[in-house]
């Protein structure tokens, strides 16, 4: 699976995909785009799922016949993401494609 992190997750969570081939938006040159020319873009260079910390892209963007899947994590404070690293793997590693999910993070003392 191709997975794309959005820049608003720590890079630390690439670790924690493998086997899937991990890019995120600032590596392909996509930093600057707004979550729906970032869907865009995703969905035609093939990307099969987009990682977000952003919980209001689904307010804020038609998800319906998405060509990937969509996955937010309620936050990207680094320790509470490593500490939910197996959560976020499973969630990733079920998803098919249009698949909307959340992964509720608890978030840890910082």
């Amino acid at each position: 699976m191709r997975i794309l992190l959005d820049q608003n997750l720590p890079l630390g969570l690439r670790q924690f995909l493998n086997p899937h081939t991990v890019m995120t938006a600032d590596e392909e040159g996509w930093s600057e785009f707004l979550n729906g020319d970032l869907l865009r873009v995703a969905e035609e260079h093939g990307f099969d799922l987009l990682l977000t910390a952003d919980q209001s892209l689904s307010y804020q963007q038609n998800l319906m016949g998405r060509r990937l899947a969509i996955g937010v994590l309620t936050t990207n404070h680094w320790p509470s993401v490593r500490s939910s690293a197996g959560a976020i793997a499973a969630a990733v590693d079920t998803c098919r494609v249009g698949d909307f999910f959340i992964v509720k993070v608890p978030r840890l003392p910082s």
